[in-house]
Order: C-alpha cells, then sequence, then structure tokens
C-alpha cells in the first residue's frame, strides 16, 4: 500500500477539489494537494511538484491535473507507485480549442474573469448540479481564489501540452482511469482511449456526473480510490 498520495488539481481548482477525497483516505495514506497555480507550463508545474514530493507516492490527477500527471510519467516514472487519471485526456488541444483559451484568457484579463466561470459551469457539471451551492458555488468561489494571472498561465500551459498518447502503453504502474459518465469536456470515449492503451488499466465510469467527478460524486470517487490504493 502506497504511504504518499499527490493530488492534482484541474483549471482554476484548489485544494478544494479533493477535500472529500484527501479526507476520506487519511486513514490509508499520507495526503498531500499539489499548487499548480504558479507556473505557466506543464513542465514547470510537475518540476515543482516532484521537487517537493516524497520519493515515491501514488498520484491522482483531475483533468489538468491529469496532463500534468502525464508530464510526471514522463519526467519520472519510477517515482509513481500508482496513477489516477480522472475526467482528463491524453490528447493535445485542438486549434478550435486552443482559440478558446486564447479569447477567455483575453476576457479575463480585459476584466471579464468573474464571468468565465459561470459560463464554463453547464459544461463542467451534470445539469442537475448546476443549481447547487455546494458543487457549482464552490467551483466559482475555488476560480476566484485562483485567480486572473493564475488562469492565464494555466490556460497556456493546457493549449502547449503534447500528445501523451504514445507514452501510454510504457505506463507499467497500476492505473485508474476515471470518468462522470456526463462528461462533456473529456467525454467516455477519451477516458477508454486511455484505458485501452494503458497495460492493464482499469476504467471506471460515474454516473449522474459530469467533469468534475471529484466535487460532484465525492463518496464515490473516494470508494474507487480507496481500492485503487490497495490493489
Amino acid at each position: 500500500m502506497s504511504q504518499s498520495l499527490v493530488l492534482l488539481p484541474g483549471l482554476l481548482n484548489d485544494h478544494r477539489l479533493w477535500a472529500h477525497q484527501a479526507g476520506a483516505l487519511a486513514d490509508m495514506v499520507q495526503v498531500s494537494v499539489a499548487d499548480l497555480t504558479q507556473d505557466d507550463s506543464l513542465a514547470a508545474m510537475a518540476e515543482r511538484m516532484l521537487a517537493t514530493a516524497p520519493p515515491r507516492f501514488a498520484l491522482a490527477g483531475l483533468s489538468m491535473g491529469g496532463y500534468v500527471a502525464l508530464e510526471i510519467m514522463r519526467k519520472a516514472p519510477e517515482r509513481v507507485e500508482r496513477l489516477a487519471l480522472l475526467d482528463t485526456t491524453a490528447r493535445s488541444d485542438t486549434p478550435e480549442q486552443t482559440q478558446r483559451r486564447t479569447d477567455a484568457v483575453a476576457i479575463a484579463r480585459s476584466g471579464g474573469f468573474d464571468k468565465i466561470m459561470p459560463t464554463m459551469l453547464p459544461n463542467l457539471l451534470h445539469p442537475d448540479h448546476l443549481a447547487l451551492e455546494r458543487i457549482a458555488g464552490l467551483a466559482k468561489d475555488m476560480a476566484r481564489a485562483v485567480g486572473v494571472d493564475a488562469f492565464a498561465r494555466q490556460q497556456n500551459a493546457i493549449m502547449h501540452r503534447p500528445d501523451s498518447r504514445p507514452g501510454l502503453p510504457r505506463i507499467a504502474c497500476p492505473t485508474l482511469v476515471l470518468v462522470g459518465r456526463d462528461d462533456a469536456l473529456t467525454p467516455v470515449n477519451r477516458a477508454e482511449e486511455m484505458a485501452e492503451l494503458i497495460p492493464d488499466a482499469r476504467l471506471v465510469l460515474v454516473e449522474q456526473c459530469g467533469h468534475l467527478s471529484a466535487l460532484e460524486q465525492p463518496q464515490a470517487v473516494s470508494a474507487v480510490m480507496r481500492y485503487w490504493l490497495q490493489v
């Protein structure tokens, strides 16, 4: 069983994304949540995390956190005891996605940052969760805490990420690929693609769930991760 678990948040998320998992798994592992707000490239995010992480650890990333996790698997696979990729993709950005990110940063920089997360929420959350303060309200609070400058840095890192699919067959540790059944941003077929390419990966679909699975269905995600930590 792993002694340390490092959790990687998504775009405009902070440690609160993983609050339930951090609490629910604390009896099994020492949990830490990485700060992915300081750097404007996946490589720099990965280096910062690796500089402070234990020599060996379990690693879980959601969305952008998944991109960072795959960067860590390129840089230091020998340090990762087990890997969990939640609501993410191994593919690089399409030109259309990159343009949307560029436009969003321009809006945020010109005084429209407070409009960004409310606009994103319908793509981030299952429709049943859009009116729930503990989910939608928290997502907006996390975005405000991350702020404009870190948002721009994170978007730059995301839009310049490489295609990670060629490296997936080399992943040798126990791997969980989890996705919300109704994830509109990184849909089920992206998770299936990763699970097929990673040797012996386990694919889990979470029902009544969009992109922010750790927040939307915290009990289910924590239960699956508890099993993953014992594989």
